[in-house]
């Protein structure tokens, strides 16, 4: 009886082992599971081109990729309960730039995955973008960037180069600054048909497109200057809103612009009720595939400094609670050699050797703008903070509805300057 209960305990206890042992490993698996677990945005290009590629990977290397998609706030949301909890479900994600700073202290350092020629081969800012605290985080998986597409149409036609003529007194031509995409505007307003619009609804869409023209107006550090200081009530910012103002107060954009970013825009330039759009660069291809032939595309408009855009790049990165730390790498670099595959699905890439290779087939007649307002004199991304969503959410784009609205523009930014340097404890 004696031993019988003995051999009960040593049971239970093995049972207890294995509750234990499994409950402290993560669910990345152990070093023996030849599976590498994915986090993506659902029906977005990182999952198409992880698709595509898992077959090939898993043929490579023995290890077989499980994706798991998500919509895109479920990408950061999953990331940020992992890391916080110190417990990796996932061994890779490709996440949005703006993620880093809230996710940085769960990301393992990948400044030594790609050699520097491999590295030299990407866009310009991408792996600046994507280094916190001097270490790199991210490898790059896209950038793109906002720019001017138009009906190509409208600018060829006899009459309308005649009027527009005699009506401002030069060329009808493609805008290539704040003057001439005012004019161009005010020209295309008709009935049926309003020359562009603006981005007036809630969320980190409207103030992105907001803050590429606080650039192209001559800020040199995007929100926080160069000391750190809140410097959102200078002039650059104010001129950008009274130029988006001045759009509003001469009609030329859609009645209901508080509720339009950039897919209602999308969708009212395909129908032809908008001349032109600023829009994501990777536009393009939808607009051309709707209206083939008949879109161009042609950089950013420049205000009085020059060109400049907000950049939105994407990143793979690795969680530093993975267990397979080293296939995870292999990953990146196989990842880094199929940077083409994003080009075909979405459009954009992260290298330049990609860029270079699609730059004058007429098809991706986008890739060439979007190369130059990455490389524009004015171009630069959000300030590094974790609090960035927050400020983004809570104060720029309830100040930036109220200015489009009518309000004023310094008194708005001053309410705002406050609440941020609120948010940041100060």
């Amino acid at each position: 009886m004696k031993t019988t209960r003995v051999m009960m305990s040593a049971v239970l206890f093995l049972c207890f082992l294995v509750v234990l042992v499994g409950c402290g490993s993560n669910s990345a698996g152990s070093s023996n599971d030849k599976t590498l677990t994915l986090l993506v945005e659902g029906g977005g290009p990182a999952f198409e081109v992880a698709n595509r590629t898992a077959a090939k990977f898993e043929e490579q290397t023995g290890y077989k990729i499980k994706i798991d998609s998500v919509p895109y706030s479920g990408v950061y949301d999953k990331l940020k309960a992992e890391i916080d909890a110190k417990k990796s479900t996932h061994d890779v994600a490709i996440i949005d730039v703006l993620w880093f700073p809230s996710l940085a202290k769960g990301l393992e350092p990948l400044g030594n995955v790609l050699t520097e020629e491999q590295m030299n081969d990407f866009l310009p800012q991408l792996s600046e973008s994507a280094t916190i605290n001097g270490e790199l985080l991210g490898i790059p998986t896209w950038s793109n960037s906002k720019i001017l597409l138009y009906h190509k149409g409208l600018f060829k036609d006899p009459n309308n180069q005649a009027n527009f003529e005699k009506e401002f007194g030069y060329a009808l031509k493609v805008p290539t600054s704040w003057k001439e995409y005012e004019d161009v505007a005010k020209f295309f307003t008709n009935t049926g048909m309003y020359g562009t619009s603006v981005f007036g609804q809630t969320g980190g869409d409207a103030v992105s497109s907001w803050l590429d023209h606080v650039t192209q107006a001559g800020v040199d550090s995007l929100v926080l200057d160069r000391n750190g200081e809140v410097n959102i009530t200078e002039e650059p910012y104010v001129q950008s809103l009274t130029f988006l103002q001045n759009l509003v107060k001469d009609k030329v954009v859609p009645e209901d612009y508080l509720s339009i970013a950039s897919s209602e825009t999308a969708e009212l330039f395909n129908n032809g009720k908008l001349a032109m759009q600023l829009a994501w660069g990777h536009f393009y291809l939808s607009s051309d595939k709707v209206l083939p032939g008949q879109i161009g595309a042609a950089p950013m408009i420049a205000g009085e400094k020059g060109i400049g855009a907000v950049p939105g790049p994407w990143y793979q990165v690795i969680l530093k609670d993975s267990q397979k730390k080293d296939i995870a790498e292999q990953y990146l670099k196989f990842m880094y050699d199929q940077n083409e595959l994003y080009m075909e699905s979405l459009g954009v890439a992260a290298r330049k050797s990609v860029f270079e290779k699609y730059i004058d087939i007429p098809q991706y007649a986008h890739v060439k703008a979007i190369e130059a307002t990455l490389d524009g004199a004015q171009t630069q991304n959000r300030p590094q903070i974790e609090q960035w969503s927050q400020i983004e959410n809570e104060v720029l784009s309830p100040m930036l509805q109220k200015v489009l609205s009518g309000s004023d523009p310094t008194t708005e930014l001053t309410l705002a300057k406050k609440q941020i340097e609120e948010i940041l404890g100060r």
